[in-house]
């Protein structure tokens, strides 16, 4: 049989401040300019999840959409959405969370509960035109 690839988009609202802790404000200021404001700024992302493997006989379905969109509103929306992703959430109390930072944890939180038969790719759009996907 062949694989096909299927893909459920979200949307999710966060701000977040880059900065690297052990950098002077000089420093961060030339390397992450405004996005290094000290009272944060936000996004509006849009995530996009792509799973790909043989549709069940039985089904049809490679994976059933209704139960991707489930486990991406529990395990990575309900983390993230309306969140300041530096101050409100564990995975990025001590990572910089830059947009491939992001996708990284939101990949790896995702790759635990999708069955490992299935290949997993994760875009996640921080502008319309400034989109960041793993793994590549």
């Amino acid at each position: 049989m062949s694989k096909v690839a299927v893909f459920r988009k979200e949307h999710f609202n966060a701000a977040h401040r880059l900065y690297n802790k052990s950098w002077d404000d000089q420093q961060n200021d030339a390397v992450f300019g405004k996005c290094n404001n000290p009272n944060y700024h936000g996004h509006n992302y849009d995530l996009i999840v792509k799973v790909v493997g043989e549709p069940d006989p039985a089904t049809g379905y490679v994976i059933d959409l209704k139960i991707l969109s489930d486990l991406i509103q529990q395990h990575v929306l309900a983390k993230f959405d309306h969140k300041n992703l530096n101050l409100d959430t564990k995975e990025f109390a001590q990572l910089n969370p830059t947009a491939e930072n992001i996708v990284i944890v939101i990949y790896n939180i995702l790759r635990e509960l999708i069955n490992p038969k299935f290949e997993l790719q994760i875009r996640l759009y921080e502008t319309p035109r400034n989109f960041v996907e793993y793994p590549v």
